[in-house]
């Protein structure tokens, strides 16, 4: 087995800016993108709207979201490293905190985040922030997995599948030591309603990871990420090597978390409530 890159530090479990991030961000675009773009054209995003997404990664809804509101409109991509983005005409691209930095109030049509929020342990405060940043009418969508079910479909083995139960397990303990919560895709619909919106959509997805599949490339990326960590959990080495053979194997299959995407829009003329502190 080659060397593990360091350990990220605490906080968000996984960086933007690691050695593994290309991969990352080319199977999100795959997997996820199609889901996040045809829900976003289904709610009428046209030409001449203004549109921030938050924690925008390398970039790829932001171009998309960019051709769909021109001519005319603009989109704000932020990220704490958004180096990855691609400039363009239109695009402005800031290195900005969502948890400490400001935004400014009614001031877009359309806000996206996207695994982003079951990053944060301010969640909470932050989603009432985006909610002042849309103008009354705006629409706020927020994809965001559960993870608290990642079933093993097909393994070779039972101790093949027994393993990569211990992984996911793992994965999900990593995150909420980091400050996350990995199942609050499923209370992200509460979480928009006491927010303040209203007009609630909800589109639950589930994901096949198989050898060829964007998700299971997701899945790659984070036991490469995660390596040095899932050692100090007690995985040894051999056990590692093992878990990414059985993931290319044509025998596995696995189910993804399910994704929620949630959709709900700004009134007008209501007050919008505090939200309340967040329990995890």
């Amino acid at each position: 087995m080659t060397a593990p890159p360091p350990a990220a530090p605490d906080g968000y479990v996984f960086d933007n800016d690691s050695p593994h991030s290309a991969r990352h961000h080319a199977s999100l675009e795959g997997a996820l993108d199609p889901l996040t773009l045809g829900h976003l054209r289904e709610a009428g995003v046209t030409p001449g709207m203004d549109c921030l997404e938050i924690g925008a990664g390398a970039g790829s809804v932001a171009h998309a979201l960019l051709r769909l509101v021109s001519p005319g409109g603009t989109v704000t991509a932020t990220d704490i490293k958004p180096g990855r983005i691609a400039p363009a005409p239109g695009l402005t691209v800031l290195a900005h905190d969502v948890v400490t930095d400001p935004l400014p109030e009614a001031a877009y049509d359309l806000v996206i985040a996207r695994l982003v929020l079951q990053h944060l342990p301010e969640r909470r405060a932050v989603l009432a922030r985006l909610v002042r940043a849309l103008r009354p009418g705006g629409l706020l969508q927020v994809d965001e997995f559960d993870a608290g079910h990642e079933p093993c479909l097909l393994a070779p083995s039972p101790e093949d599948a027994r393993l990569y139960e211990r992984f996911t397990t793992a994965k999900t303990g990593l995150m909420r030591a980091a400050g996350g919560d990995p199942t609050w895709g499923r209370r992200a619909p509460a979480a928009l309603r006491e927010a303040g919106l209203t007009g609630l959509r909800i589109r639950p997805h589930v994901l096949v990871r198989a050898p060829g599949t964007p998700a299971l490339g997701l899945q790659l990326h984070h036991l490469a990420h995660l390596a040095p960590r899932l050692l100090d959990e007690g995985f040894t080495p051999a056990e590692l090597d093992r878990l990414g053979e059985l993931m290319r194997d044509p025998g596995f299959a696995a189910a993804t978390g399910v994704l929620y995407s949630v959709q709900g829009r700004r009134p007008a003329g209501v007050p919008l409530s505090t939200p309340r502190s967040e329990a995890t």
